[in-house]
């Protein structure tokens, strides 16, 4: 009779459900892969009306008291899968020092407090693994940690939310305008009715510090991140950037320069010829440059119920191998590199600046000045009439540093006659 291996979880939400139920209908191919019968012991559930109403599906002991699952000496892994900082840092924290092993998908608390649980988990010799913290169904954390360990990465960057993608692609092909993407994206539930952390960037800013640390071993804090997101974003430059041969997309980065890192996440103009421009909708995808491998890209769905679920079970299955080899403690990532952040001259791109200006003689002569003084060149230069009194000047440089671009926004926005609509860095193929 093969060893039973009890799970508390923690949440029964939109993830939380999917895992029993994965646990369920790959109950034979788990049982096989790891020699033991895992199944869900105890879950735990916000008040006595959920409870009431979740009892009615799931055949699951539920309890609305963490103590219960932390002090039950029968569950040895807790997935917790509520979300947000606390009280999830304080349950998890808990069950690490009663000697559980932990699975979790919650971003949030890993970018702000990922070191701290980790030295936890090691200290009490515990498993702590969180592959669906990063792009829900996409194996991405285990593949750069497990099968990429032997290359040699110089970039990881992508589409790491789902929502914004979603509201691009809209603005994209249907030609929608920021305001009717985002109402569609809430409408549909790919979007929160306080959609701030999507739209401002700040989701993908959680996740490019997660894959940081495994891409490069070096610990950076969120406030390290150089985030923007696409809030207010124009349907003009949207349109403009089609016209230039290039998609906006919500581009999370994090690449070695010399070893020291430059991370950041912004909207971004992606040549269409590159894979990254292909990718629609909610779905996320990573692309990958190493010394070895080169250029490859993993793509997935980025969200979901059963895509999520199927990462935190493949972390249950992960930890349950590892208990019955007596192999638990050893970190999910265990590459460590001292941290250092690339300055603005070592970092290096194309720039899309969108201007506007009077609609008369001499301006693209002016924008011309300042570029020549930060020593700027254009690659693609584009003037449109307005209404009559204003016009938009469109520019993309040649490839220049974060310095010199910073240089140029600064002598643009110094110039009394010229709006700067909006900067993008390029990213090309």
């Amino acid at each position: 009779m093969k060893e039973k291996l009890k799970i508390g979880l923690l949440g029964l939400g939109t993830v939380g459900s999917g895992v029993p139920t994965i646990l369920q209908e790959h109950q034979e191919k788990i049982s096989q892969v790891t020699g033991m019968e895992i199944a869900i012991s105890k879950a735990l559930v916000r008040d006595e009306d959920e409870k009431r109403r979740l009892a009615e599906q799931f055949d699951i002991q539920l309890t609305t008291d963490i103590e219960d699952i932390i002090n039950d000496d029968e569950i040895k892994i807790i997935v917790e899968l509520i979300g947000k900082v606390e009280p999830a840092k304080t349950f998890i924290t808990k069950a690490l020092e009663n000697g559980k092993h932990i699975v979790t998908a919650n971003k949030d608390l890993l970018a702000q407090h990922g070191s701290e649980l980790v030295a936890l988990a090691q200290k009490n010799h515990c498993d702590l693994y969180y592959e669906a913290s990063v792009a829900g169904g996409i194996p991405i954390l285990r593949t750069i940690a497990n099968s990429l360990a032997a290359d040699n990465i110089q970039k990881v960057l992508g589409i790491v939310n789902g929502t914004t993608n979603y509201m691009l692609t809209q603005m994209v092909s249907e030609k929608k305008s920021y305001e009717q993407a985002l109402q569609e994206a809430q409408e549909l539930g790919f979007a929160e009715s306080d959609p701030t952390n999507d739209v401002d960037g700040i989701d993908a800013a959680y996740k490019m510090v997660i894959l940081s640390q495994f891409a490069f071993g070096m610990n950076i804090r969120l406030d390290q991140v150089d985030t923007r997101g696409i809030r207010g974003l124009s349907l003009d430059d949207v349109e403009m950037a089609a016209q230039l041969g290039y998609e906006v997309k919500l581009i999370g980065s994090s690449e070695n320069q010399e070893g020291s890192i430059a991370v950041e996440v912004g909207p971004m103009l992606v040549a269409k010829s590159h894979p990254i421009a292909s990718v629609r909708n909610e779905f996320n995808a990573v692309f990958i440059e190493s010394s070895g491998v080169g250029e490859s890209m993993y793509y997935g769905p980025g969200a979901g119920a059963k895509p999520t679920a199927t990462s935190v079970v493949s972390d249950i299955i992960t930890i349950a191998k590892n208990i019955r080899l007596g192999t638990t403690g050893h970190m999910f990532n265990a590459y460590q590199h001292d941290t250092k952040l690339a300055a603005d001259e070592a970092i290096s791109g194309k720039y899309y600046f969108s201007i506007e200006v009077p609609d008369r003689h001499g301006q693209i002569l002016q924008l011309t000045k300042i570029m020549t003084e930060a020593n700027v060149s254009f690659d693609q230069l584009v003037q449109q009439k307005s209404d009559g009194t204003r016009a938009r000047i469109v520019a993309i440089t040649h490839t220049i540093t974060k310095e010199q671009m910073k240089q140029v926004i600064k002598e643009i926005e110094l110039t009394d006659e010229f709006d700067l609509l909006n900067t993008f860095k390029v990213l090309e193929d």
